[in-house]
């Protein structure tokens, strides 16, 4: 049943130079953490990104789940703590299936009109915390593919918030996201571009070419993923997701680009070099 709720009055509200600079100072804070987590490796890195995972899902199902939606947190977190256990001690596969049980579970327990948005959400929040650890798995390459990912989606966030405001033009999708423009989603993905040339160059100038072009498809991946978020949120009546990050608002409305970015640098990582060489997989040719 379509939801009945007006849609709000988009990127009205916070949408100035102080939103601007919210969003810096939240990004100043935050990515020393991802850094920290990323380079240290191991537990705390898994745990950072399955708190980003609770996170993520509690957000999902508040927006989706309304008249259920306690029941069905408890039943997604709980999926989500066992499939972060497996993944923190070596069994990606099995948080994987864990990840679909789990969305069985919550799609059981979910109001009736609601449940293919509740499991999808599970998948969701699943990735987040799962392609992250897969990726950083790796001894040799996992933090350098991670830092390309990172890499990547920021220069495709930042580049594209600040020339899409600086110079305007069509915009990409208006019904969806009337902010977002042409020029800056081409300015984010030129920037990924850039992104890919440099970490190959760093860590292996023979595949300069293949990760500039795969940072590309990862931009246009992450781009994707921000208007899908949107799409969620305007299908909802939501302006955003939560209020944890000032200038962002909330978990998904920050890590959107990134949960389908690293899914699919995972994806594409793993059918190349396997569960146990992911990174090595996103990196080499």
């Amino acid at each position: 049943m379509a939801d009945s709720t007006p849609a709000p009055p988009w990127g009205k509200p916070g949408s100035g130079p102080s939103n601007a600079w919210l969003r810096v100072v939240s990004a100043l804070v935050l990515a020393p953490l991802a850094l920290a987590a990323a380079w240290i490796g191991g537990l705390p890195f898994a745990l950072f990104w399955g708190l980003a995972a609770f996170g993520v899902w509690w957000e999902w199902a508040a927006l989706v789940a309304v008249s259920a939606a306690r029941l069905v947190m408890l039943t997604g977190v709980g999926a989500l703590g066992l499939a972060l256990a497996l993944a923190a001690t070596g069994h990606p596969l099995a948080a994987a299936i864990v990840i679909l049980l789990g969305a069985v579970a919550t799609n059981v327990v979910a109001p009736a009109g609601r449940r293919a948005w509740v499991g999808a959400g599970m998948i969701y929040a699943g990735s987040l915390l799962l392609a992250p650890l897969v990726v950083r798995h790796d001894a040799q390459w996992g933090f350098f593919a991670i830092i390309f990912l990172f890499g990547v989606v920021w220069a495709t966030d930042i580049l594209g918030y600040f020339v899409g405001r600086a110079v305007g033009g069509p915009k990409l999708w208006p019904k969806v996201s009337p902010n977002k423009t042409w020029a800056g989603a081409i300015a984010g993905a030129g920037g990924a571009v850039l992104v890919g040339w440099a970490v190959a160059r760093s860590v292996s100038p023979g595949d300069a070419l293949h990760l500039a072009l795969i940072g590309l498809g990862l931009s246009v991946a992450a781009q994707g993923g921000d208007l899908f978020e949107s799409s969620v949120k305007r299908r909802f009546g939501a302006k955003d997701s939560g209020q944890i990050i000032p200038g962002h608002g909330g978990l998904m409305d920050r890590l959107d680009g990134f949960i389908i970015a690293s899914a699919l640098a995972a994806l594409y990582g793993v059918s190349r070099a396997g569960l146990d060489g992911a990174a090595r997989g996103l990196l080499q040719w």
